[in-house]
């Protein structure tokens, strides 16, 4: 639908611009300009733009007027269409007219209401300054009705070149603008609606543009032109039967060529044209049947071995000349499908995947991703999938396949997704009993920077802070772990927040607590004395294992003090010392430096080293580490 709306002020200043020109011409003098014809649609109104002058000696106190209809004299008492002096005016205008401007000022323009075939015609005006000052002026301007809009189209169609129907309706009432739309455009290839206002002789009128190209399906189609006005119930409507020549086309050819003696054979050639065609049947060069006609058939009855040959049907008009020729019908499968290039797309895009391919009969197509079939069509030669808004589920590799009874086909298409991070859910922290473990899983493409952040501490952590934080990836999630020792508070505060260049994501981590721990179960006297059961049965455990490894490495020595950070790849002592000192560079990077802000989280305790037990890795939780004693010292 076009909908074109003018403002009454540029109407009112084109007029006015018209005027001023025109004054320098009758300054002075009685005269009066106005269009010569305007028109309206029924029911509708319509302003007549009205300037008028007079002599410059003459000053008058006030100025009147007067509108008549089809008479410029008033003794041949003509209907009255307005009087300014007084409501006076014919039955059929009562309540329908009003002066659009100040007669003092020189301005007699004239709108009606509601009008009707009954008012079509003439319309004169006349000026009264009062005495004997009065003159009707000659100008007068010309009233047509229309009943529906007008369209315009070019005297010939022709096939294949671009035409241009113009739908044309006045505009000329200031408080009802008219709103244009086409009619059955649905199927014309290629067309296109443009609009414009056009004034001549201070009459307005609004232009719709349609342009197509015509096809050959489009012959005999009814294109339309549709006229409403907002707030109203108002519509009127043109339609105009499309003629579109081109030449003829056979559309069908059927014939049996495998055929005995004496066997009754048909041959029909089908032919669309316009105008009509002159179809011939054809036996090389020889005329065998010849008619005026849009279908021509050809019966051989008893046929022999003469009959034998090539047959071939002609059609031909003004326009041009087309031929077919029975012969053999060659079947094959579907080409390799034509898809669209690789791409890369940003989430949020709207894409299109096309694919195209050819083969005799029609193939059955499909596009598939991930061995699903997003969409599918039978017997046609294309195949589009279009994807609205793309998200990160849509990246991967799309195929096309192609199919019918000969054969099989298909090609490939790659998507790339970049989109913003995307915190999955199983993103948690676990509580222990000395320690938190926090992971955080995003999702996102560019890489996404990851950081932790405490802000009832006031501190940052990021994937540089490698004491604390271990990242992994796999393809575009990144699973980052977050290693926290010491004596937390219950209601600890970690955010994970992810970045890239398309945003940040920022979640608090919920917490994951063990379903049990040991103090838990057995109360504070109750985790002591298992605490002194368990340092009991290490000490055992120790001894019976120096016992057995003595022979094997006399190299082990169970240093006194044994280190704060425990580590699986004890070797010698002076391993351990470089363990140790490598644990206090990071401790005091990240949490020495950082006393006043962790004062909390600082905990004493004995490590019994098992150096000869497997170590997890750095996904297993506290509770799962080698067996080891913990003395709590407040």
């Amino acid at each position: 639908m076009l909908v074109l709306k003018t403002q009454v002020m540029v109407n009112l200043q084109t007029t006015l611009f018209i005027w001023l020109l025109i004054k320098g011409v009758f300054c002075g003098q009685w005269a009066a300009w106005m269009p010569q014809t305007i028109s309206a649609l029924q029911e509708t109104c319509v302003a007549i733009p009205c300037r008028f002058d007079y002599p410059e000696e003459l000053r008058p106190s006030s100025v009147h007027g007067i509108w008549y209809f089809n008479s410029p004299y008033p003794k041949n008492h003509p209907p009255v269409v307005l009087k300014s002096k007084t409501s006076t005016t014919h039955e059929t205008y009562q309540g329908r007219t009003k002066f659009l401007g100040e007669l003092q000022q020189k301005n007699c323009s004239l709108q009606i209401e509601r009008i009707t075939t009954d008012i079509q015609g003439k319309y004169y005006f006349r000026a009264d300054l009062g005495g004997y000052n009065q003159y009707t002026f000659s100008e007068h301007s010309i009233l047509e009705i229309m009943d529906k809009p007008s369209v315009l189209s070019p005297p010939e169609i022709l096939i294949d070149s671009e035409i241009e129907l113009t739908c044309l309706v006045p505009d000329n009432c200031p408080n009802m603008k008219p709103s244009l739309s086409w009619l059955g455009v649905e199927g014309l290839r290629q067309h296109s609606i443009f609009g414009r206002l056009e004034e001549d002789d201070g009459t307005w009128t609004v232009l719709s543009l349609l342009r197509f190209l015509p096809s050959q399906k489009d012959n005999g189609h009814r294109v339309g032109c549709k006229v409403s006005y907002p707030d109203t119930v108002l519509e009127y409507h043109r339609f105009l039967t499309l003629d579109v020549k081109h030449a003829p086309k056979i559309v069908e050819v059927n014939s049996s060529l495998e055929t005995t003696e004496g066997a009754h054979v048909v041959l029909i050639c089908v032919v669309e044209s316009n105008p009509i065609s002159q179809v011939t049947w054809l036996k090389y060069e020889t005329i065998l049947k010849q008619e005026a006609s849009g279908n021509l058939t050809l019966e051989l009855d008893n046929v022999s071995n003469s009959h034998d040959g090539i047959y071939t049907c002609v059609a031909e008009n003004e326009y041009g000349k087309v031929n077919k020729s029975l012969g053999l019908a060659v079947m094959y499968a579907p080409w390799k499908p034509t898809m669209n290039s690789s791409a890369l797309v940003v989430e949020g895009d709207y894409l299109t995947i096309f694919c195209s391919t050819q083969g005799n009969p029609e193939p059955i197509m499909s596009i598939m991703k991930d061995q699903m079939v997003l969409k599918r069509v039978v017997y046609e030669s294309e195949i589009l999938l279009e994807i609205p808004v793309v998200n990160d589920e849509d990246d991967g590799e799309y195929w096309c396949t192609a199919e019918n009874q000969y054969g099989y086909s298909n090609s490939s298409f790659s998507l790339t997704v970049e989109f913003a991070p995307v915190v999955l859910p199983d993103s948690k922290c676990t509580a222990g009993r000395d320690s938190v473990q926090c992971i955080c899983i995003v999702k996102s493409n560019p890489e996404s920077t990851i950081v932790f952040e405490l802000p009832n501490r006031n501190l940052t952590i990021n994937e540089t802070d490698r004491g604390f934080v271990y990242s992994e990836r796999n393809g575009y999630t990144i699973s980052s772990v977050l290693s926290l020792r010491g004596e937390m508070e219950s209601e600890i505060l970690i955010l994970c927040s992810a970045t890239n260049i398309y945003g940040t994501k920022m979640k608090e981590l919920p917490f994951h607590s063990p379903s049990s721990q040991l103090w838990a179960k057995f109360g504070p006297v109750g985790a002591v004395f298992v605490f002194v059961i368990l340092i009991a049965v290490g000490g055992y455990m120790i001894k019976t294992r120096k016992k057995d490894t003595m022979n094997e490495s006399s190299s082990f020595i169970q240093p006194e003090n044994p280190p704060v950070a425990y580590r699986s790849d004890y070797t010698t002592q002076k391993n351990l010392e470089k363990s140790e000192n490598e644990f206090h560079s990071i401790s005091e990077k990240m949490l020495l430096n950082q006393r006043e802000r962790l004062s909390d989280l600082d905990v004493s305790y004995a490590n019994i080293d098992f150096s000869k037990l497997c170590m997890k890795d750095s996904y297993t939780s506290t509770e799962e580490l080698a067996e080891y004693a913990e003395i709590r010292v407040k």
